[in-house]
């Protein structure tokens, strides 16, 4: 039986957020290859690890991809995430996974992403978040869906700002990022912040803007 919420195809525009497929490996390591510089900052890695820098190429094949995708759809199947690529015009474009689902009284998740920088400014990561917290706060049924960002992640915090993510604090050396554990902060948002969804609000403040 699949978990609730799983799988998913869900769209707006020219956005389409859907499970990752092992075809989809081609795409995934020319785009993290050609993004090393836009992606390596802000990538988990073991602590004491090398720079990701040093040994990016290494990470990014289709073996790689291959046991990342088997795992976090098998983890996707059991209700413990959900592992979604983004893509534009039918290609990959980015990844976008909420993990660290606890259910009973928590009733919680955390969510990660990253897109192709030169597809970056044109709104297409806030949009994908905000179909998938719509999806999570719907029929996953969770209450409340966490982000946390390095501080000197400006693009990110701005999005999370402009989605309406909550600030909630700093956590001092949270998680390890390019080799050393570095610190970050909480955002996060509940389902009575957005009680007429959150794609909803987002597309009217974009109209709002235009």
């Amino acid at each position: 039986m699949s978990a609730p919420g799983w799988p998913a195809v869900l769209r707006h525009g020219d956005v389409v957020v859907r499970p990752m497929r092992l075809r989809d490996a081609g795409a995934w390591v020319e785009v993290r290859s050609r993004n090393a510089d836009w992606l390596a900052p802000w990538e988990a890695t073991r602590p004491g690890a090398p720079s990701v820098r040093e040994t990016w190429n290494e990470h990014q094949t289709f073996s790689v991809y291959s046991q990342m995708m088997h795992r976090l759809r098998a983890q996707s199947r059991a209700g413990a995430a959900l592992a979604f690529v983004i893509a534009i015009d039918g290609r990959l474009a980015g990844q976008l996974t909420v993990s660290t689902i606890v259910r009973g009284a928590f009733n919680s998740a955390q969510v990660g992403y990253w897109l192709d920088g030169a597809r970056a400014g044109r709104g297409i990561t806030p949009t994908a978040l905000a179909l998938v917290t719509d999806h999570c706060f719907g029929p996953v049924g969770l209450h409340r869906l966490e982000a946390n960002v390095r501080p000197e992640n400006a693009a990110s915090r701005r999005m999370l700002t402009k989605l309406g993510f909550r600030e909630e604090g700093l956590h001092r050396r949270f998680l390890a990022i390019d080799g050393e554990y570095r610190d970050h902060i909480c955002f996060a948002l509940t389902t009575e912040d957005v009680p007429g969804g959150l794609l909803a609000r987002w597309s009217r403040a974009r109209s709002a803007h235009s």
